[in-house]
């Protein structure tokens, strides 16, 4: 069940995002356990960001929320990939992109509680 927010300051094709939901789609796989079949996205595009004071440059903001714990050799193989996949679709540089990982506790689905 994981879920992946990512906030960009430029704007977002259709063309792009179909891009992106493809290559997160795959990416999700690096963590142990996860796959397309239960992933979330959520694009937000024209965000006014400011990385070190610059809000001129392209950034993104990608938050990963997963439910159970988050291997941390995985998460960085993860984190490779999506700022990859954001420098080549959009453009964004890998040192402007933070990325957060959340695991989570407790998740809901279809009326219930994993």
């Amino acid at each position: 069940m994981p879920f992946i927010n990512t906030k960009v300051s430029c704007p977002i094709s259709a063309g792009q995002e179909k891009s992106l939901k493809e290559a997160f789609g795959k990416a999700i796989a690096l963590l142990p356990g996860k796959s397309e079949r239960w992933l979330m996205l959520n694009f937000e595009e024209n965000c006014r960001m400011y990385f070190q004071g610059d809000g001129e440059s392209p950034a993104a903001m990608v938050e990963v929320s997963v439910f159970g714990s988050i291997d941390e050799t995985a998460s960085a193989r993860l984190s490779a990939e999506l700022c990859g996949r954001l420098e080549e679709i959009l453009q964004i540089p890998p040192d402007r992109t933070y990325i957060k990982y959340v695991p989570v506790k407790n998740w809901g689905w279809n009326g219930g509680n994993f």
